[in-house]
Formats: structure tokens, sequence, C-alpha cells
């Protein structure tokens, strides 16, 4: 089974582009098999236009706040709510959730979801520090325009299964909320190198007790991963690793009450809510 983690990135260009772990999962083991650079949206939609079957965590936010979706009249389903957000123009969805967020109570401007306060999650709202609005507005249309199936937000039975991804769920399980990547890898410290240098090594060593898979690492991959101060091809791994659970989990590990227009983040930290 083809695995992918895709550590995502709502401007990609040469020197951010959208980052993708792939993986095979077999007989219990995930083995990383290379790292891929998509540079352009173009690229991104053509790895999504990729043959199944294949399962595929993205770190990016699937939907937002039941509660801003019916202030704003976006749709009764996801479907309907995405292609509503597909015809905004980049400044008119981020015109839109600021006036959501003018019209809320003071200390309560970027609202979570119910899969957001379980994992530990940034606000779908988030626009600035970690964009993961515009996130959402370049991902989830993209999403739907290709027809894969969306877990739980938009299932359609194709064999290209999307799934919601948040590497930094992963990592805290090994090195806390240290911090392991830097926005300028130029300026990456040797304690960000040795928090990389931790969670390979748990990885390595306890995956399966975690996840309930092995990994496997081929040594060149593991030095590529430790010397990206950016994070980005690691993050990219964790994602492959959250889907590789998935795949074995009823419902992808999703709980049945969960609300499709809000999405979910796969993880067994959150699969029994």
């Amino acid at each position: 089974m083809l695995i992918f983690g895709v550590d995502f990135s709502s401007a990609p260009r040469p020197r951010k582009p959208i980052t993708c772990a792939v993986c095979a999962l077999s007989g219990g083991v995930l083995r990383l098999q290379r790292i891929e650079a998509l540079t352009d949206f173009a690229a991104f939609e053509a790895f999504l236009a990729r043959p199944g079957p294949w399962v595929a965590g993205f770190d990016f936010p699937f939907g937002q706040p039941v509660s801003l979706i019916r202030a704003l009249r976006w749709g009764a389903s996801w479907a309907e709510m995405v292609a509503r957000v597909g015809t905004l123009s980049r400044d008119e969805f981020l015109a839109a959730l600021q006036a959501y967020r003018d019209a809320r109570p003071p200390g309560d401007k970027h609202p979570l979801r119910r899969t957001d306060a379980l994992a530990g999650a940034r606000s779908p709202l988030m626009v600035h520090r970690v964009p993961v609005g515009r996130m959402f507005w370049a991902g989830a249309p993209r999403l739907l325009a290709a027809g894969v199936s969306v877990i739980p937000c938009h299932p359609t039975g194709d064999r290209r299964i999307a799934l919601e991804a948040y590497p930094a769920l992963v990592a805290r399980r090994w090195i806390g909320k240290r911090p392991y990547k830097s926005d300028s890898p130029a300026r990456q410290t040797p304690a960000q190198r040795d928090a990389r240098r931790d969670l390979l090594a748990g990885l390595r060593e306890r995956c399966d007790d975690l996840y309930g898979v092995a990994l496997d690492l081929p040594g060149d991959l593991a030095e590529t991963l430790l010397n990206d101060g950016s994070g980005d091809r690691l993050d990219a791994l964790l994602c492959a690793v959250q889907a590789a659970w998935a795949s074995g989990q009823a419902g992808y590990g999703v709980p049945p009450d969960a609300d499709p227009l809000e999405g979910w983040i796969v993880d067994p930290a959150t699969a029994g809510a």
C-alpha cells in the first residue's frame, strides 16, 4: 500500500515547496522510499491525480468550525462549503474570516474545531504566523476538485484516501514541545538539530508501540531529515506515520460522531474521543 505524508504550503515555490514523503506499507512496516518537492500547485494537483490505492495524510485543516460555516452561510455540506470557498479570491476569503472574528467577543476570536481542541492544534481561522487558514483556502478546494475520498468530510468511494494529519502531535510523543525546526533553516540551532535526532531515534525505536507500524528509515534519508533545518521533510514523514496508522483502523480512526463539516485529525490521541 502506498502511503503519502504531505507537508503543505499555501504558496509553494522552489524555496518552500509542498513536501511529500513517499512510503510503502507492507507487513506492518512503513518504509520511507523518497522525499518529493512539489514546487507549484500544478505539481500538487498532478500528485492528487496519481492512481490509487493510496492513503495520504495532509498537514492542513480540511474544514472550519461549524459556528463560522453557519454564520457565513457557506453551505450545509462539506462539498458545498468548500465549493463556495473555491469561488473566493484569497483577499475575499481573508476578509470573510476577519469579519467573522470582528463579530466575536474578545478572547474568542479564533474558535477551535472539536478535533483541534483534542489535538492541541491551532484554530483554522489563523492566517498569520502559522497560516493554517490560508492553507485551508488553498488546499481543500483542490481536494474536492481532484475527486479523492476526503475522510470524514466527503467520502466518495475513490481509492485515493485523503486524511487530515498534524505532525506536531506525533513529535510531542517523543520530544514534548521542544522546537525542532526553524522558519529560517540557516539560523537553526544545535538544540533544534538535537531535537530532530531524538525524534528520529524515537520513531525508529517505538513507532510500532505507539502507531502500530514499524518504521524502516534508510540511512541516507535519515540524514536528509536530520539536516533539514526547516523540518518540512520530517513533518512529511510524521504525516505519513499518522496516515499509516489510520489505514489500519476502522473508519480510519475517525469517531463516528465527527462532524464532516469540520474534519478530523487522525491520531491515536484523538481516536477515542
